[in-house]
């Protein structure tokens, strides 16, 4: 799994990374049992403090859903529930809409101007089946 850090974003990288495991985890594309990378070997590949990446996994070690085995390395745990898959997913949900409503606002946006924005974009992905492709920078 490759993770991808937004470094001129506001969220925190630890918030990032988390979210990132979680989503995986509720999509399926992490399964239980399945190995994380080190601390260390994530650290550098993301070119990150060791530290920020030993925050991320100790949080989501503490909220049961990785478990870190010295020597053996950080695994995912347990089957997920549906219940628990639908919950991560939500969580991840609402981490993005409040991304969005924080990036409009420090933009200069109000309510309104990111609600028609946020509406017309909707609406484009209902009409075409998918969603409209990001801007790239």
């Amino acid at each position: 799994m490759n993770f991808d850090i937004d470094l001129t974003t506001h969220v925190p990288i630890y918030i990032q990374l988390i979210d990132q495991i979680k989503h995986a985890i509720a999509t399926g594309e992490l399964k239980p049992g399945d190995q994380l990378p080190t601390v260390r070997q994530l650290a550098a590949d993301l070119r990150v403090n060791f530290n920020t990446i030993a925050r991320a996994y100790r949080m989501l070690d503490d909220d049961g859903i990785i478990s870190t085995q010295h020597g053996r390395g950080t695994f995912i745990l347990e089957p997920v529930s549906a219940e628990k898959s639908a919950r991560l997913r939500h969580e991840s949900l609402l981490r993005l809409t409040r991304h969005f409503a924080a990036e409009a606002y420090r933009l200069g946006f109000g309510p309104q101007e990111a609600q028609d924005a946020f509406t017309e974009t909707l609406k484009l992905w209902q009409t075409d089946g998918k969603p409209p492709a990001t801007e790239e920078k």
